[in-house]
């Protein structure tokens, strides 16, 4: 069977217009920064540049509405844009955005006119990169039990509290962030959601040292610095509350329906190849690894569980953007996502053995790209909630233990 897309000859067409525009705006720079340790100050301009430069095109976020700055285009064409960033390692948009890609979604579904007018272009076309301000020290992948209050003065809410393990270096323009609204209410009945302007007075930050780099670049991977946000009476207008005040549940669901996987992905595993190329060109008993009677099933292991995750995503991607029914796809996606980069990253250390662990230059294994996985395999588990909260919710979508089967979040 074919899982493969099919394009047209005009798809293709533009896919030559995508790569060629690629090929003269993508410096040197840039190329692979995605399994960087973290962008340099200079990398992390030049992303912002590239993004600017996709941004006035619409390819920045190809599928958005054209009214606020998207390209409004079809899913074919967003997802070869897509994949001709991925050939440079690169994704969309090419530096770290997490609060930009699910704040963006959130506010087109949940967020007023005015709002989506004031909030979307500078994102759209790349003016502005946003964090997501979620786990706390005290609640991580529960998030209903946040801490930190945006109490209602005026026309302004005024915030306090802390967020923790967010972001990424080089700072930000924006923060997506959820709070308390209402100290008195019920679990689920006391959250809003809030777009910040970072450089608000009362916002400081304090870089999580012990645990940088935690793998990744600015390149749309993982990021490698972390960070913890304080907010001493940070006043923020009302325009900034999107979905209603304690209405900030709902608005969760579609958040976090793209971040548990819903909306898909159609990137490669660069692993893979990465991995495949080492063996075809390294020798073990006089044969190259990739014949290596030993080797060569490991390899075909490896294949299968990168295989298996590309498609989910690929499947995902198109459920979502086409607004096709939905259900249990997206934990499903990140739990194998999980659990498979931790059982890839076994089979190369099988393979490899402590090669694969170093960073040695005698024994650096494709410029570093192969240790890194090893960290970032492990460091996986937890973002975006763990493998136990997926089987939670995929269990909660096929009505198990319930009379009434949870629906996917809106994210259209």
């Amino acid at each position: 069977m074919n899982f493969e897309v099919e394009y047209t000859a005009e798809q293709e067409h533009f896919r030559a217009e995508v790569r060629g525009f690629l090929e003269a705006n993508v410096p040197e720079g840039l190329r692979g920064t995605a399994a960087a340790e973290g962008a340099t100050a200079e990398q992390y301009q030049l992303q912002r540049r590239l993004g600017r430069s996709l941004g006035e095109k619409g390819w920045l976020y190809p599928l958005a509405p054209r009214q606020y700055g998207g390209g409004g285009l079809s899913i074919d064409d967003a997802m070869i844009l897509e994949e001709e960033m991925a050939r440079l390692n690169l994704g969309l948009p090419p530096y770290y955005d997490s609060g930009g890609r699910l704040g963006s979604a959130s506010i087109l579904v949940w967020g007023s006119d005015d709002q989506k007018r004031h909030f979307l272009p500078p994102i759209y076309k790349g003016e502005v990169r946003t964090w997501q301000l979620l786990t706390e020290p005290g609640a991580g992948s529960d998030l209903a039990s946040v801490q930190t209050r945006a109490l209602r003065d005026g026309d302004d809410y005024v915030i306090n509290g802390v967020k923790t393990f967010v972001g990424s270096n080089n700072g930000a323009d924006r923060h997506w962030m959820i709070a308390v609204t209402d100290p008195t209410a019920p679990r689920h009945q006391n959250v809003s959601w809030f777009m910040v302007d970072a450089s608000l007075p009362g916002i400081s930050y304090q870089p999580l040292d012990l645990l940088s780099p935690m793998g990744g670049g600015e390149g749309g991977s993982p990021s490698g610095v972390k960070n913890t946000v304080y907010f001493d009476d940070v006043r923020v207008p009302t325009l900034c509350l999107i979905g209603g005040e304690n209405n900030g549940w709902k608005v969760a669901s579609t958040h976090l329906e793209l971040e548990h996987g819903g909306g898909g992905n159609v990137r490669t595993s660069h692993i893979w190849e990465r991995l495949l190329n080492y063996c075809r060109s390294h020798r073990m008993d006089g044969v190259a690894m990739v014949d290596h009677p030993e080797v060569r099933p490991v390899l075909t292991d490896i294949f299968i569980d990168t295989e298996i995750t590309r498609l989910f995503g690929l499947r995902n991607y198109y459920l979502a953007h086409a607004n096709k029914p939905r259900s249990y796809e997206g934990p499903q996606l990140l739990m194998q996502r999980k659990q498979g980069d931790l059982r890839v990253a076994g089979l190369i250390h099988k393979i490899l053995g402590y090669c694969a662990l170093t960073t040695d230059a005698a024994y650096l294994v494709e410029e570093g790209h192969i240790e890194l996985n090893q960290r970032t395999a492990i460091v996986g588990l937890h973002p975006g909630a763990t493998v136990e909260i997926q089987k939670l919710i995929m269990a909660r979508r096929i009505g198990i233990g319930r009379t009434v089967q949870e629906e996917a979040g809106t994210i259209a």
